[in-house]
Formats: C-alpha cells, structure tokens, sequence
C-alpha cells in the first residue's frame, strides 16, 4: 500500500508538472495603497494651493516618513523646465521658482510589481528555457512645495503591467559556462 501511495504521488507531480518549484519575486515599494485606483484618489483629491503638508500627510503622501521618497530644491526644478519659457509656466511653478529656498518637491513612486517564472520546471531548472510573467502597477507623483503648501502636482505611471520574458539557452547549463572559464586566474 505504502508502495502505491508514493507510485501515485509520484506520477501525480510528473502529470501535473513541478511549476509551483519555480521562483517568483514582488517588487514592491511600501505605500498605504494597494492598488493603482488607490494612489490615484488620493492623488486626485489634492488642491495646489489649498492642499497642506499636514493633509498630504492624511491622502498617504507623508514627506517625512515615506520611504525611498526623492526630494528636489527649487534649482533642479528650474533645470526640468529651463526649456520652456517663463511666461508658459504653470503659476504653481513660477511661484517655486520665485520662492527658491522655501520651494520644494517630492518624487512619490509607490508600485507593486509581481514576477513569476511560468514554464516547464526541467527547462527551467537546466536553464534551456526560462520563461516569466511580470503583473502589477507603478505611479509616479511630484508634488510641489512652497512652505507648507502644494503649489504644483503632476501624476504619470502604468495602471497595468503584464509582461512577459522567454530567455532560450540552446546549451543549457553551459551556456554561461565561457564567462566562468574566462574569468579563471
């Protein structure tokens, strides 16, 4: 019987594949939301000129604890925009520029980026094929500051990434074998 047991468990994960043994990653940076929508609300609700560094702090864009948070003065505002004439400028930015030290801004990029190799695991495993899928979500805010109010904002992003990688090795586990030869001393 015990015989059997371990014939059909082992006929089972050859039927059905071994693919729940290939890797996957997350790539994620750490924000209250969980989903593109989410930023995207938030982002929304904020009103240059009216919007406070304290109600930034309550929409999820919190400039003093945010992690991987980049931070601009007013002169690498300036040489974003040094090709587009003062006249055209948007008056959230004239008035950075005009404020110099008492502008500043905030690069928010919260993401949730997924990646799972798919495939055959025996291709996979012997690096004759790897194959991969990347789902997820990346957003991209700049919010500008003069003293404690938001005087500009601009959102980009992709609301929706799937891709997909298909890496083929002709010979397999040696493919990379001549950079490892060739950097022996």
């Amino acid at each position: 019987m015990r015989l059997l047991t371990l014939l059909m468990l082992t006929l089972t994960l050859l039927l059905t594949g071994c693919g729940f043994l290939l890797p996957s990653t997350k790539d994620t940076i750490e924000s209250p939301w969980k989903t593109f929508e989410d930023v995207k609300i938030s982002f929304d609700k904020i009103v240059p000129g009216q919007t406070s560094v304290s109600e930034l702090k309550k929409l999820g864009f919190d400039i003093e604890s945010t992690p991987n948070l980049r931070i601009l003065n007013y002169l690498d505002i300036a040489g974003s925009v040094q090709s587009i004439r003062m006249e055209n400028l948007d008056e959230g930015l004239k008035e950075c520029l005009i404020a110099k030290t008492a502008c500043r801004a905030f690069v928010f990029e919260p993401k949730r980026v997924y990646s799972k190799r798919i495939g055959n695991f025996w291709l996979d495993f012997f690096n004759f094929r790897r194959k991969s899928k990347e789902t997820g979500w990346q957003f991209k805010a700049l919010l500008v500051l003069v003293d404690d109010h938001v005087t500009y904002k601009l959102w980009s992003g992709t609301p929706t990434i799937e891709a997909y990688k298909d890496q083929r090795n002709p010979l397999g586990p040696l493919q990379g074998a001549s950079d490892f030869l060739l950097s022996l001393p």
